[in-house]
């Protein structure tokens, strides 16, 4: 395991996907293209859990994928070059915020930067969503849309959306509610 490259890389993801932890979600999929790290199919099990558990998700992937290539130290050093540039410009902008605070391309830069956040984040929701509710296995394309669509987990994505939209319970009671049916379904 080279240490090295994998900070680099991790330390790239950290200085460009700009929204938190799902703004990764392209980086680590390009990653997964690129090296034999991760597997692009368990991406979606890896948000799962960091969503489930304390922490950033961003954090949390890349300390899984670390540890998962190159054990302890490995899951440290993918870790460290995720965060170690949000570190390096926080302290740069807090040393030079009150010069550029007013400045008008500062303004017009987080002004594009919104819309290119929110396309990062969708990006990475539909990724998920294509893993999630389409079915991983070979298919023939002469096969009808609903054969692709797993039933099961389209009915509790819409069953979760109308009742969090509907009771606003605290998330880990979705998290939960979803988990235990995942277990039921696999029965």
């Amino acid at each position: 395991m080279n240490y090295l490259l994998l900070f680099w890389e991790f330390f790239k993801i950290g200085l460009f996907a700009l929204g938190g932890g799902l703004a990764t979600l392209p980086f680590l999929y390009d990653l997964a293209d690129k090296y034999t790290w991760l597997d692009a199919s368990i991406l979606p099990d890896m948000i799962a859990i960091s969503e489930s558990t304390p922490g950033a998700i961003g954090v949390n992937m890349a300390t899984y994928t670390g540890y998962s290539s190159g054990g302890i130290l490995g899951g440290i050093i993918a870790t460290l070059g995720l965060v170690a540039p949000s570190i390096i410009i926080i302290i740069l902008v807090a040393r030079f915020l009150n010069r550029f605070n007013e400045n008008f391309y500062v303004k017009a830069a987080f002004y594009g930067l919104r819309p290119a956040v929110t396309a990062l984040i969708a990006l990475a929701g539909f990724e998920v969503f294509k893993v999630s509710i389409i079915t991983l296995g070979q298919f023939e394309l002469t096969r009808q849309l609903i054969d692709l669509v797993d039933i099961k987990s389209t009915l509790l994505f819409l069953i979760m959306i109308f009742l969090i939209n509907k009771y606003k319970k605290h998330p880990v009671v979705y998290i939960l509610g979803g988990a235990a049916v995942g277990i039921l379904f696999k029965f």
